[in-house]
């Protein structure tokens, strides 16, 4: 399971747009505006519909995947004082907290660039309960405390019940599971509506297959349920088939961490549209040695194998294409790499290694295709630059596979050697090194 965060904003986004199919008997008042800027909060909130902004008391925090924004002192509220956070206060506060480099208590740096800006939610701390959803081995768990806010995590094993949920279990079982495990010290008024809530919230996180989903606090009021913080992490290997329940979401870089590059982040799209794996980092964009590992577990071999023998400043970039892609997804990413590794010269040439081990089900005669569809567009470019291409693969197809991205290259005029299963693995790594020396 490949975990990705996303904004609170588009957590509770996504709880809003499939409230009346999963809380029966809940009503969620959703008020939420995701900004980058003083300004766009006061142009939001001249909007119909975001008549809100102007008239309740608000609360407004940076949106940027880290945690603990109460203790790191970057939440904006006051509670029942004269004066309460007007529209102009948090657009001010907002346009502050950007104009200067933040660091957090965990050490990270950077500049907040993402503020989400909601109404306060007047409410007791008995009102506050905390529940959580993850995946702990093949089990799911659910955790619930009758505690929510900042210090749930102290005394956890004293505050929080968990309940696992093994995949086969039927949702009867699963029902009577979480029924059990409700925390004893939830009032009695309120023991039948936590309980309702936390059934539904589970049949949602597992639904919408969310690897992690947090509430902390929910605060239940009659029957309004305000979602006061969340923390959301989706299964991104599911993004083909949740295209239509998530929509376009985005997965932001976290805070303090240099942000994707336009190609990084059009694998990335690839990738969420597609049942294979598609994955890219670009680690140096002037590197020499470039890769295109089929395999998740192949391209951290060949990643090590070639920061070893010829040093990590050498290593361009890191990823993979594997789980049976389609020829226009592999041809999609191969003209992606030769566009990146065509950039910036270099006197010593450049090398591609197309690299991978013994496939299991995925058609390498198909995949090559791809890759030959975008040799036959960039082999000028990749002769320009002095390209020598190592390839080692195997599997369905492989015989054919290498017959034809073979002859393809010979006709095109470029630089290839061509190896099947018979040669080591990371073999090519070193006849690349030594055919260079």
């Amino acid at each position: 399971m490949a975990q990705r965060a996303i904004r609170e904003y588009d957590g509770k986004a996504l709880f809003a747009k499939h409230w009346n199919e999963y809380f029966d008997g809940f009503h969620y008042p959703f008020k939420s505006v995701l900004v980058t800027s003083g300004d766009e909060l006061r142009e939001k909130a001249k909007e119909h519909g975001f008549e809100w902004l102007n008239q309740e008391p608000l609360v407004a925090k940076p949106d940027m995947l880290f945690g603990k924004r109460g203790k790191n002192d970057l939440v904006l509220f006051k509670v029942n004082k004269p004066g309460d956070v007007t529209l102009e206060d948090a657009a001010k506060w907002i346009d502050e907290k950007q104009s200067h480099e933040v660091t957090l208590l965990s050490g990270e740096r950077g500049h907040l660039t993402h503020f989400i800006v909601e109404p306060f939610t007047p409410h007791s701390q008995d009102q506050e309960y905390y529940i959580s959803a993850t995946t702990v081995g093949e089990d799911d768990v659910l955790y619930m405390s009758a505690e929510g806010g900042m210090e749930v995590e102290e005394g956890w094993d004293e505050k929080v019940n968990e309940v696992h949920v093994p995949i086969t279990m039927s949702d009867s079982d699963m029902e009577k599971s979480i029924r059990a495990k409700v925390p004893a010290d939830i009032p009695a008024e309120n023991r039948e509506a936590f309980t309702s809530f936390a059934i539904q919230f589970f049949k949602f996180y597992r639904d919408m297959n969310f690897a992690y989903l947090e509430i902390n606090p929910i605060v239940l009021v009659g029957n309004d349920a305000h979602i006061l913080d969340l923390v959301a992490r989706l299964d991104d290997t599911a993004g083909f088939m949740m295209k239509d329940k998530w929509g376009d979401i985005e997965f932001p870089t976290a805070f303090g961490m240099e942000d994707q590059s336009p190609e990084e982040k059009a694998i990335a799209e690839a990738d969420s549209k597609s049942g294979a794996s598609l994955k890219l980092t670009i680690l140096n964009p002037q590197g020499r040695i470039w890769t295109m590992v089929a395999g998740g577990g192949a391209s951290v071999v060949y990643a090590d194998t070639i920061a070893d023998m010829a040093g990590v400043e050498d290593l361009a970039n890191y990823g993979e294409y594997s789980g049976g892609p389609t020829t226009g997804e592999t041809e999609f990413y191969a003209e992606t790499v030769f566009d990146l590794m065509t950039r910036y010269p270099d006197p010593r040439g450049k090398i591609l290694i197309i690299g991978g081990a013994i496939a299991n089900f995925t058609d390498v005669a198909k995949t090559f295709t791809g890759i030959i569809n975008a040799m036959e567009k960039w082999a000028d470019k990749l002769k320009e630059h002095k390209t020598k291409i190592y390839v080692r693969r195997g599997g369905p197809n492989y015989e054919r596979g290498l017959k034809d991205i073979k002859e393809a290259a010979d006709r095109l005029g470029l630089d290839m050697e061509v190896y099947g299963p018979e040669t080591h693995v990371t073999d090519i790594v070193r006849m690349a090194l030594e055919g260079d020396k």
